[in-house]
């Protein structure tokens, strides 16, 4: 019965790909070229910063010699493959540059504002920093994953040499494609806006995103009997990750708005009026719930962080709540309060067809577990 139901999952997939990508198409003449620009950011941020997260998850482990999480490392590394579809999906999205950020329009140099910042904004500065990060983050997962699957084969160990020596640089090229993609991306939609620490928020929601999909990837595997050697005090270290950082970003998330609200100053309380009026109300306190209330109960306790019951619905609910706090940060730019309907149901069937459909391939793509890790066998021994 499960071999019949998997063999339909590809075709049911690809259905909805089809009619999700369908509604893509009818939304641009129904609901406007702004509208669909704002969908097509959102899935382009949430894959975009998911698979940075899966792959900051990668590098820390290089970075700090970490043993436990070897026996995992794959399922992260094949998340992170979500980088090579990420391409496309980018390059299409500077089309939305001129229709949605008032700096590289040319009306932007008669605010004084915007206008010393005309040529940062403008769309070939825009446009070159954009394929700089996709360049940089297809080369830092060359180095991690398609090493990681060469060793397979190799047993080479001159690849951990190598990715360790990588990941110090990886972390530099990290905080430069997260703090790009948080002030061109999300902060550009309101140029005269900014917080200094707006870069670490999204870090924040795309390492959290990463953790979700790499803690959901690993019980749905497990639940097909691959990986039986992973044991609850793996999945007690991916909860625990899950837990402090769900705790990090309300604690960035909080900063942020505390301090402006303090400060009072016109540029800065704007852009917090715009998400809690018209309907954005709901949608702040949703935020605060899903995002951090309930997982922060749900996982305080011991066991709970290592429970692949409770694992499986936090992990889901993370990542709806990335994807609500990417729509939070995007939408009240239009100006139009709160929207969902049709257009946003059909990008959203559209967009997680197709991420499902690349991971569902991608878990095929070399063995489950790093064979050719000469840590393999003490990653497997790990016991808390």
């Amino acid at each position: 019965m499960r071999t019949d139901s998997a063999s339909k999952t590809p075709t049911v997939l690809l259905g909805l790909l089809i009619l999700g990508g369908l509604g893509v198409a009818a939304s641009w003449f129904s609901a406007g070229p702004e509208r669909f620009w704002a969908n097509w950011i959102l899935w382009f941020l949430f894959y975009f910063t998911l698979a940075l997260g899966a792959l900051f998850l990668v590098a820390l482990e290089h970075l700090v010699a970490a043993r436990w999480s070897v026996p995992i490392r794959r399922l992260p590394e094949r998340i992170a493959t979500l980088l090579l579809p990420v391409v496309p999906v980018a390059l299409i999205a500077l089309g939305a540059v001129p229709v949605l950020y008032p700096g590289s329009r040319p009306a932007a140099l008669q605010n004084p504002l915007l206008a010393g910042k005309a040529v940062w904004l403008g769309l070939p500065f825009f446009s070159l920093r954009t394929v700089l990060c996709l360049v940089l983050s297809l080369l830092a997962l060359a180095v991690f994953v398609r090493g990681s699957l060469r060793q397979d084969a190799s047993r080479d160990p001159g690849f951990n040499v190598r990715a360790r020596k990588f990941a110090p640089a990886f972390m530099a090229i990290f905080a430069f494609v997260m703090t790009a993609l948080a002030f061109d991306w999300i902060s550009g939609l309101t140029p005269e806006w900014y917080s200094d620490i707006f870069g670490v928020y999204l870090f924040a929601g795309g390492f959290l995103a990463g953790l979700a999909a790499t803690t959901l990837t690993l019980i749905h595997v497990q639940g097909q009997g691959r990986l039986r050697d992973v044991t609850g005090h793996h999945r007690y270290n991916l909860g625990g990750f899950l837990f402090g950082f769900t705790v990090f970003w309300s604690y960035i998330g909080f900063a942020q708005y505390m301090l402006m609200w303090y400060g009072n100053l016109p540029d800065e309380v704007l852009w917090y009026r715009d998400r809690l009026e018209h309907g954005w109300h709901g949608i702040t306190l949703a935020l605060a719930f899903v995002h951090f209330l309930v997982p922060f109960f749900a996982l305080v306790t011991r066991d709970a962080k290592g429970d692949p019951r409770r694992l499986r619905w936090v992990a889901m609910l993370m990542l709806g709540a990335h994807a609500l706090d990417l729509y939070w940060l995007v939408f009240p730019v239009l100006g139009k309060g709160v929207l969902f309907s049709w257009p946003e149901l059909s990008f959203a069937v559209f967009f997680l067809a197709g991420g499902l459909l690349w991971i569902r391939k991608a878990l095929t793509w070399g063995e489950d577990m790093p064979v050719g890790d000469a840590f393999l066998r003490q990653g497997l021994e790990f016991r808390l």
